[in-house]
């Protein structure tokens, strides 16, 4: 099969043939349709994120099964699948739960502790295949069914550990980005009070198509007094895809009483500390918390919610496609916040 391999960091993809992936017991193999190309792919690229190479990168797949071995549940041959990004031991404590971000014996990531998607075929454990329900074609829109996995399932996550609630004012810092403008589309989904947050400008447009009632720009001298006037003077929700000292200590100001502040950036690894006044923290009953990814049942959940609402404008935002050819291409517009939106390479 053909393969975009990564031979080390800051190197350039190598477009190589390899030998097709062969399932042992308890795995399958897919045939890939789309796999998408975003910022946490970018990271281990850009050496941000620590890997053994050589890898094939890429999780986000819509792909269609061609081979099992053993016991593989549900799955056979021709069913299309999207993958759960997370490798997990599926008995521990969290898994048992439906908490599988959180696995005592967590095995790494799809792309990185294994092979990936950015190639013609994927070998997966069976349990990390996901089903997609018949009201989504992968043959006819492969690249944003691939993302659902992350670009729904994620945000789809955040209204659900966050607590959202209709009518809500909520704030979304990084909102052009990959997962931001997904975020924009759920909470306006879930009939919030939506206000996108970013550094560049030039998105505002996109953000707004896509869910946000007002963009406030983080780069200006009184995008405080911004915040405070969109929320009506403190913010339900606050949503930090950047989650840098800066943006953290903006998001955590922005709040009002009883606002919850929900962290899922780090920037490929790195730890930004802030600081959050112990009496306002108090007074006000705010909450922090962190939220990784999703459960698999989330995933499913999502994958479900796209296909029966397609109508309510769900389905992913996808501005940039190719095939092996032109991901050299993609990804360094990823590493310069070029994008809005996701990327995917499409077969």
């Amino acid at each position: 099969m053909k393969a975009l391999m990564l031979h080390g960091p800051g190197q350039p993809f190598s477009l190589e043939t390899v030998d097709d992936p062969k399932p042992s017991p308890g795995e399958a193999v897919a045939k890939v349709i789309a796999c998408g190309a975003g910022l946490t792919v970018q990271h281990v690229k850009a050496g941000r994120t620590t890997v053994p190479f050589p890898r094939i990168l890429g999780h986000e797949i819509a792909a269609e099964i061609v081979e099992t071995n053993g016991d593989c549940g549900s799955l056979k041959a021709g069913m299309p699948v999207t993958a759960y990004f997370y490798l997990t031991c599926g008995h521990c404590k969290w898994c048992l739960i439906n908490r599988q971000t959180l696995c005592k014996n967590f095995g790494g990531y799809i792309g990185r502790a294994c092979d990936g998607g950015y190639a013609e075929y994927i070998k997966l454990p069976a349990k990390n295949f996901v089903p997609i329900p018949e009201t989504l074609n992968i043959y006819e829109n492969a690249a944003e069914i691939g993302v659902i996995c992350d670009a729904i399932a994620t945000p789809y996550k955040v209204l659900r550990r966050g607590r959202i609630a209709p009518l809500e004012r909520v704030a979304v810092f990084g909102a052009g980005g990959g997962l931001g403008i997904q975020m924009l589309k759920m909470a306006r989904w879930a009939n919030c009070h939506v206000t996108a947050v970013d550094v560049d400008k030039s998105k505002f447009a996109a953000c707004l198509e896509h869910g946000a009632d007002i963009c406030v720009d983080a780069t200006t001298n009184d995008a405080h007094e911004a915040l405070l006037d969109a929320s009506g003077g403190g913010f339900d929700a606050v949503i930090d895809f950047v989650s840098s000292t800066k943006s953290l200590e903006m998001a955590a100001d922005s709040l009002g009483t009883g606002g919850r502040l929900l962290t899922l950036g780090g920037g490929g690894g790195s730890k930004a500390d802030f600081k959050l006044n112990a009496m306002t923290l108090l007074n006000k009953e705010i909450e922090v918390m962190g939220s990784r990814y999703c459960s698999y049942q989330e995933v499913l959940e999502s994958l479900q919610l796209v296909g029966e609402q397609a109508d309510k404008g769900l389905m992913p935002l996808v501005t940039r496609t190719s095939g092996f050819d032109g991901l050299e291409d993609i990804h360094n517009d990823l590493e310069h916040s070029r994008i809005t939106g996701r990327a995917a390479l499409v077969l």
